[in-house]
């Protein structure tokens, strides 16, 4: 028999029950969970967190659950839609969940949990665009209480504390935060009998309060019912979310860094010019400054590459905007004078690329040559070196290799080919011969680093957000694809199926990615790639998001961008299409060559281009030979006849008819398995499908649509909630996604659940029955702009487009006059204030746009202002503004009519809060009822106005 008395001096635990609250709709087959990272909420793991239980209070959807915890219990916690399963369907965005007991809590007591579910847009305070940048000052207050201590005890058995707590992230110094509502404690309305809130650190505000029996009205038509029965909570934790005050929106600036000019640069805009256009943009009233890549893209050494979404290395700056005159106190006269005289001959309408990079490296190395024992032992350069070696190395010795072989095509390397990180080492050890090539790339990307960290930290003290870009693709021949060429499929390319860009799609001639070994290691790689990013940047623009739910997949001997494929995508079966009666496979999947549409494309000269590139397989039809049966194929044989003088024709005109006999199927079948298919985007423009019977037709008009627009959209969204979270997880910048194009109907709902920022152009609206956008309609989780760097500008447009510009002026404008030929100030300015007044985040507006403003800086043509064709693979990517910054900052007319744009549409900017303390220099109170706003000026103690905002 056990003897009790041995435990006489044990003290039982107090233990406290916990509930967990939340309004949430589900659908049939989901359930919601609490994951949490204590043992008894899973330890992180939702299948073992706490399944919670649904009921109905009205019309309300309510789940809830409960556990027995220790008192002083502490833990993260955050809610999961899950299946029956417990496989993850959804999750809350945003930072975890804080629970914290309070001190005291008495055994066998209740605390309920009131959540709401946290929304995308919930976690963007969270971020550092706006806690860093924007909202730097409210991350300085002071913390005025721990988070989750309670002041209030239970003064009697029937009472309840209730604490309230709110997200207020933009809250200036000298305010304060108040809850008022219907009940004593409350203040019955009154301002100064609320209940002060208390700053608990990460824009948190908490207070409490004791009450009986009360109904507090809080947001619209919602009330909090406090039970005071024997089941009832003891303490209730109200989490209301974020405040409820007019959305910010704030306006910004785009500009290629290799746009800017100033009076400082060689040739090209340069990372310490940042600090100049900062200078404008807070003039201007911007608090945002959007680049594009600047990553190196140094793969061909010559113009090709100045397209700058060809990334030679996803973590390398590119050389092209280093500051020469920064890298060193003590730069030589003679070096000195070499740079001036740069200045002057660099200093083009336009970018000359490869003038500019032979320059700079050159001049680089000779200041490299008298300091670098100096600086590669340096506290600093070994602090960057050990920081960033991971890449730094591989792309030092690819960048040897690189000028050693004359090619970047790394499969000619020889042993070399295959990376290692035995060969790496050799490759930059101290010992080697060329030991000091390898450290003047160390020693290039060292300098750039710094410059660029400068620029950054600037922009943050000015409240400016600087926005970089991430590129959907790498080169595929790039640092990145010799290191990690598991990561991507080789023998394919990426692109875009035909939209607004281009009737004929885009061939970018990236790699796809293969998704399947990225996931093996949670996507390293990329979460590599966005913290390397967030040294710098502080909000994103995700290039082609689109591509994290399906890419537009080519074959690699492809050139254009036509006859492609989704990736991933469910593919048309044999067996399901020979279901349907479709049996001639070949028929449908090979090039249908008729002599007719020979005669019909080539004319009298039908018969020489067919000897050239066709074989007769029957009485009038015809296939490629096997020595051009492909686009790359096309082009190289072409190019050889021509030279030969074998063909007299333009060679334009050849290969466009040439490539649409190549792309005349109805479908494609797919390399890695003959049984799949996929039907050719915008199969009824060809001769093959015009020339099948109709009852075929319809059937494939019917898999066409389902396979575009219907059977891929689940496929798709598992897709980029697999993909796109280990991006956004990744750093705590600010993310905005591209999404222009051919638009699945599961995008935006992906991107609204997981707060990404949408893109909206005005004359490339998502919706199918608008010419334009409306801009007063667009929804607040987007940025709009009047243009952007893959069309052409505002100015352009309007004096290029007489029909679409007469469109405008009569639906827009609301004018049925005759607009004027030129894009005047006048209607810049209309397009301008139509999209700062949008309720949009973000109005984000490029350079070229806002210059239009006034007629001075209009003498260019128009069409020189483009920035990129994407009509055209080897553009040239070289368009410089005309003007210095320094110019620029000098034109207060300018800046004044822009700033005055911005404040007159109600958006935040730069320096609003100095001004608004000049005019209010009394003691400001900021209060929340939970249903509106109340701005109180206090003059004594006596409260002399009310003001609801």
């Amino acid at each position: 028999m056990v003897n009790l008395g041995l435990f006489s001096e044990f003290k039982p635990l107090v233990s406290v029950n916990v509930r967990f609250r939340i309004p949430y709709y589900t659908q049939w087959g989901q359930s919601l969970v609490v994951c949490g990272s204590e043992p008894v909420l899973g330890s992180g793991n939702v299948k073992k967190g706490l399944l919670l239980t649904p009921f109905h209070e009205g019309d309300e959807l309510i789940w809830g659950g409960s556990l027995a915890v220790p008192a002083g219990f502490q833990s993260e916690y955050n809610y999961y839609v899950v299946d029956d399963d417990r496989n993850v369907l959804r999750w809350e965005a945003g930072n975890k969940r804080k629970l914290v007991l309070p001190d005291g809590v008495e055994n066998g007591k209740l605390v309920e949990l009131h959540d709401l579910w946290q929304n995308g847009s919930d976690s963007l305070p969270s971020k550092s665009a706006f806690k860093n940048v924007i909202f730097r000052t409210s991350s300085r207050l002071a913390v005025e209480k721990p988070l989750g201590t309670i002041k209030n005890k239970q003064d009697q058995e029937d009472s309840v504390i209730v604490q309230f707590k709110i997200c207020c992230p933009n809250i200036a110094e000298g305010t304060s935060i108040y809850v008022i509502g219907s009940s004593m404690e409350l203040g019955k309305w009154k301002v100064n009998d609320g209940l002060k809130l208390n700053y608990v650190g990460e824009s948190i505000w908490e207070g409490d309060c004791v009450n009986g029996n009360f109904s507090l009205e809080y947001g619209s038509n919602r009330e909090l019912i406090v039970d005071i029965s024997a089941t009832g909570p003891n303490y209730i934790i109200l989490s209301d979310g974020m405040m409820r005050e007019m959305p910010w929106r704030g306006a910004g600036v785009a500009i290629p860094m290799f746009s800017v000019r100033s009076e400082e640069d060689v040739g090209v805009g340069e990372f310490l010019d940042l600090k100049l256009v900062v200078d404008w943009a807070v003039d201007s009233g911007f608090h945002l400054l959007q680049l594009l890549p600047i990553n190196d893209t140094s793969v061909h050494k010559m113009w090709w590459d100045s397209y700058p979404y060809s990334s030679l290395s996803v973590f390398a700056l590119h050389p092209l905007y280093l500051r020469l005159q920064a890298l060193s106190k003590n730069i030589p006269d003679d070096i000195n004078q070499e740079i001036q005289t740069a200045m002057k001959e660099l200093d083009g309408k336009h970018v000359d690329y490869e003038a500019t990079m032979t320059t700079k490296l050159s001049i680089a190395k000779k200041i490299f040559d008298l300091e670098k024992d100096s600086i590669l032992n340096s506290t600093s350069f070994k602090k960057f070196l050990s920081e960033n070696e991971e890449w730094l190395k591989p792309y030092a010795a690819f960048c040897f290799l690189r000028d050693f072989f004359e090619t970047s095509d790394h499969s000619q390397w020889g042993t070399f080919s295959q990376f290692s990180k035995n060969k790496l080492e050799k490759l930059v050890s101290s010992e080697s011969s060329h030991y000091d090539i390898i450290c003047f790339h160390y020693y290039i990307q060292y300098h750039l680093h710094l410059q660029l960290s400068e620029a950054a930290s600037y922009a943050k003290e000015k409240g400016v957000v600087l926005k970089g870009d991430l590129p959907i693709g790498v080169d595929r021949n790039s640092v990145d694809t010799w290191v990690n060429p598991n990561l991507f499929r080789m023998n394919t390319s990426t692109g875009a199926p035909p939209d607004y860009f281009d009737k004929n799609g885009q061939n970018w001639g990236f790699p796809t990615y293969n998704w399947e070994e990225m996931s093996k290691d949670n996507y390293a790689w990329w979460r590599a790639r966005l913290s390397q990013m967030a040294n710098y940047f502080t909000a994103y623009r995700i290039d082609h998001i689109l591509g994290f739910f399906r890419i537009w997949e080519l074959p690699e001997h492809a050139t254009t961008g036509l006859v492609g494929k989704f990736r991933p995508s469910i593919p048309l079966s044999q067996e399901e299409l020979e279901k349907e009666g479709i049996w001639d496979f070949d028929r449908l999947s090979k090039p249908y060559i008729l002599q007719e549409f020979l005669q019909e494309k080539f004319g009298p000269s039908w018969i020489v281009v067919a000897s050239h590139f066709m074989n007769e397989t029957q009485k009038n039809r015809y296939e490629f030979k096997d020595d051009c049966n492909t686009e790359k194929k096309v082009v190289a044989k072409l190019k050889s006849l021509i030279e030969k003088s074998l063909l007299l024709e333009s060679e334009d005109k050849l290969r466009r008819d040439l490539f649409d006999l190549l792309q005349n199927v109805v479908l494609i079948r797919d390399p890695e398995d003959a049984t799949s298919f996929y039907p050719r985007f915008n199969l009824e423009d060809t001769s093959s499908f015009k020339d099948l019977d109709e009852h075929s037709k319809n059937i494939f008009r019917r898999l066409y649509y389902d396979y575009y627009f219907n059977r891929q959209e689940t496929l798709w969204r598992q897709n980029a909630m697999k993909t796109l979270p280990a991006l956004l997880n990744s750093s705590d910048m600010l993310a905005c996604g591209e999404d222009l194009g051919l638009i699945p109907s599961c995008v935006h709902p992906v991107m609204q659940e997981l707060g990404l920022i949408g893109l909206r152009i005005q004359r490339m609206p998502s919706e199918s029955d608008l010419e334009f956008g409306i801009p007063s309609q667009y929804g607040y989780m987007t940025v709009c702009a009047p243009s952007c760097h893959d069309c052409s500008t505002l100015r352009a447009w309007w004096e290029e487009d007489e029909e679409r510009r007469r469109s405008f002026f009569k639906t827009m404008v609301g004018s049925d006059s005759l607009p004027p030929k030129q894009c005047i100030p006048e209607i810049v300015y209309f397009v301008l204030r139509q999209h700062v007044e949008s309720p949009s985040m973000w109005a984000i507006f490029p350079l070229q746009d806002l210059l239009a403003l006034k007629e001075e800086y209009t003498t260019r043509p128009a069409t020189e202002e483009t920035i990129n064709d994407p009509t055209n693979p080897k553009h040239y990517w070289r368009f410089r503004v005309h003007v210095t910054m320094e110019s620029l900052l000098k034109d207060k007319e300018l800046t004044t009519a822009i700033k005055g744009l911005v404040r007159g549409s109600a958006r935040s900017y730069p320096g609003q809060e100095e001004e608004a303390n000049l005019v209010i220099v009394s003691e400001k109170k900021q209060i929340v009822s939970e249903q509106e706003k109340i701005h109180v000026t206090n003059q004594d103690p006596k409260i002399t106005s009310i003001a609801v905002l």
